[in-house]
């Protein structure tokens, strides 16, 4: 069993960041884009040069051993430094976790998924937007107020009402057959399927209200477990997932 030091600044701080890969057919899908974002984590938290092969060499053993399903990977700055102040010479704590792959993704790919609105809404931190750090407390609440709504999921918006994304999931919208997405540049996290689609799609970065979103001729959530999923309705406006569908057919997925 993997353990953490009580004096670990992940656990004590949220100092460090994590991504979700997955599993399938013994694969890591889209491994390396989820390297990328290891890489822009560590940098942009000043971490020391990781050990990405080391690292690599483990999560494709685990995931052979794993078949299906999903790997999570933590890494934190580990021990050290005075307070908030970093060490001097800092030894990063590397945790890899597995789970079982969530049996309601693949029927909300095909049936769609209904969104309500959510009452907690996305600070600003542009030095911190677009990373997956271990600092996800909004998240934590965005979800527990997302279970008192009767729906599949919640969409998510900053303090200004523009719409970010869901719960766990990027937002992709199609209007007159051009592809948009929210700009992520104050708050938000940017994920690996979303960059992927960007890689081999012309996808635009805009600001989005909910009147924009609703008015979309097709609305998606995304991210690396779920793939890519329609939304059939936000809060009272509805939406066709067989054109959702036909769409979405469009779009370059490549793994």
């Amino acid at each position: 069993m993997q353990q953490v030091n009580s004096r670990d600044r992940g656990l004590n701080y949220g100092d460090g960041f994590f991504t979700t890969i997955r599993v399938y057919e013994g694969k890591l899908d889209r491994w390396e884009g989820h390297l990328q974002r290891l890489k822009q984590c560590a940098s942009a938290l000043y971490f020391p040069a990781l050990d990405l092969s080391a690292l690599s060499e483990h999560c494709e053993s685990v995931a052979t051993q794993l078949n299906d399903g999903v790997l999570k990977v933590v890494i934190t700055r580990g021990e050290g430094g005075r307070g908030y102040g970093l060490p001097d010479e800092p030894q990063p704590t590397t945790l890899v976790s597995s789970s079982p792959y969530p049996a309601h993704y693949s029927e909300w790919r095909e049936n769609g998924v209904c969104l309500a609105l959510s009452d907690v809404r996305l600070g600003h931190q542009p030095l911190l937007a677009g990373l997956k750090t271990l600092n996800r407390l909004e998240q934590v609440l965005i979800k527990q107020n997302a279970a008192t709504k009767q729906a599949d999921d919640v969409l998510v918006m900053d303090l200004q009402g523009e719409v970010i994304e869901s719960s766990a999931a990027n937002i992709l919208i199609c209007k007159d057959k051009r592809w948009y997405t929210p700009d992520l540049s104050r708050c938000g996290i940017q994920g690996v399927f979303l960059s992927s689609l960007q890689q081999h799609n012309t996808i635009e970065t805009a600001t989005l209200d909910l009147t924009s979103v609703c008015a979309a001729d097709a609305v998606y959530l995304c991210n690396s477990l779920m793939g890519l999923v329609p939304v059939r309705q936000i809060a009272h406006q509805q939406f066709s997932l067989s054109q959702a569908q036909a769409l979405a057919a469009e779009l370059v997925v490549k793994a």
